[in-house]
């Protein structure tokens, strides 16, 4: 941690926390709370994580809303659903689609940038968790280590990453085995 700077561990949203909803192979988010289901081990992952001295805020790719596929009010109270169930600190929302070239979907490190001014965080300190290959290519972007969860998904692997796992649980075991990530610091309130 530099200058009083905080880690920060993004979380990928769908296939992270919660089960993903599978079409031929292919992830595709809840479309609402009853639809949400936690992964197992998430809750016991993020309170370790916390526990460390970790910020925990998602970094969210939803283009079904600039599909018409679902509202942003829908994915709006999904993410506040989360954060009821779990010690998150914030949720960070991309709601367009490729064509609409904004700054903030992932791959482009919009939205960690954000995050990182708006909570003060130090990135050389903080790893990326997703499990496609964007939620990585957006952690690398922005100077972050990344942890993949290879969930077998029948699309595009990431080419480079810091570790592979298979879930949160394991992500949050190599991230609390592996400095700079972590050192003697104080939880974050």
């Amino acid at each position: 941690m530099k200058d009083g700077r905080h880690p920060a561990v993004f979380l990928d949203r769908d296939g992270v926390l919660n089960a993903p909803v599978l079409v031929d192979g292919k992830p595709h988010p809840p479309t609402s709370t009853s639809e949400l289901e936690l992964l197992p081990g998430v809750s016991a992952a993020c309170r370790r994580l916390k526990e460390r001295g970790f910020l925990l805020i998602v970094i969210t790719n939803q283009p079904d809303v600039a599909r018409g596929h679902t509202t942003h009010a829908s994915v709006t109270s999904i993410n506040q659903h989360l954060c009821e169930l779990l010690p998150l600190d914030a949720v960070y929302m991309c709601p367009h689609d490729d064509g609409d070239n904004c700054e903030c979907r992932k791959p482009k490190p919009g939205l960690i940038v954000d995050a990182a001014r708006g909570w003060d965080v130090d990135l050389v300190a903080s790893v990326m968790v997703g499990d496609r290959w964007r939620d990585i290519e957006a952690g690398r972007n922005a100077g972050c280590m990344t942890v993949y969860v290879d969930r077998g998904y029948s699309e595009r692997a990431p080419i480079s990453f810091d570790a592979c796992v298979q879930d949160l649980e394991d992500a949050a075991t190599w991230i609390l085995d592996h400095p700079p990530l972590v050192d003697e610091r104080e939880p974050v309130p």
